[in-house]
């Protein structure tokens, strides 16, 4: 047996995290981001002691809400296109609780981020322990359970000397490509203060570099003959691209083989969208010229994406009675969906074989020429719902526009969530650059803006980080805003208030609802709520500024490039304008018995489009 350390459990989790390195760009860097912590009696004295024992060299930062601090976490992870990423450490129950939602952001979008929330006393004393929640037929769970369903890995340590497989078995999960995804190690509160004598050579630094697997030499074979056999093919690129640094090799293929390319929401700035193939968003909120090709199109080489209901105009997109899928994933279980064709491979390299083995091939001229002609008929269409106005209450696409004049660029990271923004965005606003676009809409998290913010900022300090958040996620969570300026991380936050959840209610009235409960002038109240949005945002130490026009907010934009810290422009808008051109149909169960009528009448359009969804 080799040399020991004694250290308690806690300290043998802080002193590994700190020795676990990458390479980015050809650096050794740390692997570990940092890790956020909210102390309370489940981890202060364990978690606690150790991180402040590892300050210098793991640094631990202060959130305000432990969700927050967990959106944090995963937008640095996703910004650093998941080379890097952090940890997160709460108090039990509550504390862990409220990291729930953002576990479920970080598993729907394949995120590694590892969650150390304590737990109750493994020995049982003191049971039961505050905020410990009982289940009355089963000893063994706690509220940490309920990570079980949203972890990629999920363990509880009931002795120290589990944390050393723990420990090795999390660090597989975060950086590996296909498992990639949360991990959740449980720290019973007494254990994390139990001593044991580690093996000195589990703190032996480690470099962890990306697996990229080949493709089959059968499925590459059947992909081949797929791509020379279509007519109108066409590349959906998700966001696996992004994460396999594959953004050259996208193009390239494009090049060489005249075929589009159309972007998931995940996917969106793989390809520079100035670039003459490159046609934009697809699907439920894509762009007109996407979604024309995409609606012809006998082959979709779909490449890193799971190909979820947006993107496939819920199945009714594709409408070529000879179309076929060929899916490029690092993921067997995605390549294998939608009876699709497999290549399961990393999206680079799988790229690169597909190109060497086309060499010489070609899709048909005229793909590429209706393509063009798309474009140019939907550029127009963008430019004319991004252009300036004089509107009291202008659209979010007009606002976009003014972002985009005053603050878009290569050095610019737009950022955004839920909502209708995100729609209006993954149409509109011009990517050109890898991870310039930066949206959580795999699980559609109210709230992730400006935390989410927080942690692209510190991926990317060099960087200009623009948050653009409706009122509604906004007041679900906005406390990180002063965490930004405790850390003197400056965001630039454009908050555009339509006075409730506009989204939902255009799509309570697209399914024939009444407007009920989304607007605030529709919901119950005794007195309407005038919210001043500038002044909260100057509580919290921000500078800000309340603007009345398209004009203004341009104006207040270019001024705040001498603010030291983080910005906030708050506009009216709007909440039922969006942009004509472009979308497609999603499915959204109507009633199919109402008693109104405009319901009843909504439901006959539903069931008339269905009738075109791809079943299987």
């Amino acid at each position: 047996m080799g040399k020991t350390v004694r250290l308690t459990m806690a300290q043998a989790v802080a002193h590994f995290l700190k020795k676990q390195m990458t390479i980015v760009d050809g650096k050794k860097v740390p692997i570990f981001g940092g890790v956020w912590a909210i102390f309370g009696h489940g981890n202060v004295a364990g978690m606690g002691e150790a991180l402040y024992q590892v300050r210098h060299e793991l640094p631990t930062y202060r959130a305000h809400n432990e969700q927050g601090m967990a959106h944090a976490a995963i937008a640095y992870a996703k910004a650093s296109f998941r080379q890097r990423f952090m940890a997160c450490t709460t108090s039990i129950g509550p504390g862990a609780l409220n990291m729930m939602t953002a576990a479920g952001v970080a598993h729907v979008n394949r995120i590694p981020v590892l969650f150390l929330p304590g737990d109750i006393f493994a020995n049982r004393a003191p049971d039961p322990v505050l905020q410990q929640i009982e289940d009355f037929g089963d000893g063994t769970v706690s509220a940490n359970d309920a990570f079980r369903p949203v972890s990629r890995y999920f363990d509880r340590i009931t002795r120290p000397e589990q944390i050393i497989t723990a420990l090795k078995r999390a660090m597989q999960v975060l950086t590996d490509p296909l498992d990639c995804g949360p991990v959740t190690l449980s720290l019973c509160q007494d254990v994390q203060a139990e001593a044991f004598d580690y093996p000195e050579s589990l703190f032996e630094e480690k470099v962890w570099t990306v697996r990229r697997p080949q493709p089959d030499a059968d499925e590459l074979a059947n992909a081949i003959a797929l791509i020379k056999a279509s007519q109108k093919p066409v590349i959906v690129a998700g966001g696996g691209i992004l994460y396999s640094q594959a953004t050259r090799e996208l193009v390239a293929f494009a090049e060489a083989h005249g075929v589009p390319v159309v972007v998931t929401q995940a996917g969106k700035s793989a390809i520079d969208e100035r670039h003459p193939l490159a046609l934009g968003s697809v699907g439920v909120t894509g762009t007109s010229a996407a979604n024309a090709i995409a609606e012809e199109t006998d082959l979709v080489i779909a490449v890193g994406t799971r190909c979820q209901d947006f993107t496939t105009g819920s199945w009714a997109l594709f409408k070529n009675e000879n179309f076929k899928l060929l899916s490029l994933n690092i993921a067997a279980y995605d390549a294998l969906k939608h009876d699709s064709h497999p290549l399961v491979a990393d999206a680079r390299e799988g790229l690169k074989a597909l190109s060497a083995e086309l060499s010489g091939w070609k899709a048909p001229a005229a793909l590429a020429e209706k393509a063009t002609k798309e474009k140019n008929v939907w550029m127009e269409a963008a430019a004319k719902a991004m252009g300036t106005t004089n509107a009291a209450l202008p659209s979010d696409a007009q606002v976009i526009g003014a972002v985009a004049r005053s603050i878009g660029g290569e050095k610019t990271v737009l950022l955004c969530a839920a909502g209708g923004l995100p729609g209006e965005l993954h149409k509109l606003w011009p990517a050109t650059v890898p991870g310039s676009y930066h949206m959580e809409y795999g699980f559609s998290c109210m709230g992730y803006e400006i935390a989410g913010g927080l942690g692209a900022k510190m991926a990317h300090p060099e960087k200009d980080v623009v948050v653009m958040v409706g009122d509604g996620s906004y007041m679900m969570m906005n406390s990180e805003l002063a965490t930004s300026v405790m850390l003197g991380l400056k965001l630039n936050i454009v908050l555009l208030d339509n006075r409730g959840y506009g989204c939902i209610n255009r799509l309570q009235m697209a399914t024939g609802g009444a407007n009920f409960n989304n607007l605030l002038k529709d919901a119950y109240h005794e007195i309407m709520p005038e919210i001043d949005f500038r002044a909260h945002a100057e509580a919290m130490g921000a500078i800000a500024v309340k603007v009345s026009s398209i004009a203004e907010l341009e104006q207040a934009i270019a001024d705040s490039k001498k603010n030291d810290r983080t910005s906030v422009f708050v506009i009216d808008t709007d909440p039922l304008i969006t942009t004509d051109a472009g979308g497609h149909w999603w499915d959204v169960a109507v009633p199919e018995v109402s008693p109104r009528g405009e319901v009843n009448k909504a439901h006959e359009a539903y069931v008339k489009a269905r009738a075109a969804q791809r079943v299987g």
